[in-house]
């Protein structure tokens, strides 16, 4: 999933890396980010990071929630290459609902 990539910044990695890392926090906060929301790259990853971080958090068995942390780290690091990654039904859950 290459769309957008002449349009990627590092800026864009290091967000949508964070926003792994500290979801679902920090995603909440990017969405409110004039200067953020908006970014095809950003976006697409900052709206599945604030799912698995919700999941993460809801998910009442604490090694559930560690696993899912560390696919979250993962997918952070994936998104700070540059790359989009496609998580198995968020992905298609966000760009149904044309969230990314």
């Amino acid at each position: 999933m290459s769309q957008f990539n002449s349009e990627i910044t590092s800026d864009d990695k290091l967000w949508a890396l964070l926003a792994y890392v500290f979801s679902p926090l920090l995603p909440i906060i990017i969405m409110l980010m004039e200067d953020k929301k908006n970014r095809p790259f950003l976006k697409a990853h900052n709206a599945q990071a604030l799912i698995l971080g919700i999941i993460t958090v809801v998910t009442s068995g604490f090694c559930v929630g560690i696993l899912v942390w560390f696919y979250q780290l993962y997918l952070g690091y994936k998104a700070y290459q540059g790359e989009y990654v496609e998580v198995p039904v968020i992905t298609n859950f966000v760009k149904g609902q044309g969230w990314a």
